[in-house]
């Protein structure tokens, strides 16, 4: 697996304990920043994510800022994301297998580098349950995403 990820300002703290744990997990990763204290724009940290998701070059991507929804809505503009805003463990679970989730959104100030570790290890090994009634929601949402300009 190989994950990209990256932060704006508000979710420095938590990228590089992302990193930390991706090194203990033995997960390639690509960092994409940020590493500025001063005000950045979200969607500059999180499209070159999403791109690198699509176009094959990484697995998964990972994007923090100051509460996740910024870099959520951001990464799901990019067609075939599945960015899911997580600030649980068990919607990190839920959103793997029932959504195949393919890029994990957190909040710095909504939740604590302890959690976040948390819910992305339980992200980064949860399968999609494949076949099924998820299968054929997510085929939906692919097929709507399709006929979209």
């Amino acid at each position: 697996m190989k994950v990209a990820l990256a932060s704006d300002h508000g979710g420095i703290t938590i990228r590089k304990e992302m990193i930390s744990l991706l090194e203990e997990m033995d997960i390639e990763y690509i960092d994409l920043g940020c590493e500025c204290s001063i005000s950045v724009d979200y969607p500059d940290y999180a499209i070159p994510v999403a791109e690198k998701v699509v176009k094959g070059e990484v697995d998964r991507g990972i994007l923090i800022c100051g509460t996740g929804i910024g870099m959520s809505i951001a990464a799901n503009k990019v067609k075939g994301i599945r960015c899911a805003l997580v600030h649980d463990t068990f919607s990190a679970k839920a959103t793997r297998e029932h959504n195949n989730s393919n890029t994990l959104a957190m909040g710095e100030r909504v939740i604590r580098p302890g959690l976040a570790r948390e819910i992305a290890r339980i992200w980064l090994t949860t399968s999609f349950e494949d076949g099924g009634r998820h299968e054929n929601r997510i085929r939906k949402v692919a097929d709507i995403e399709m006929q979209r300009i």
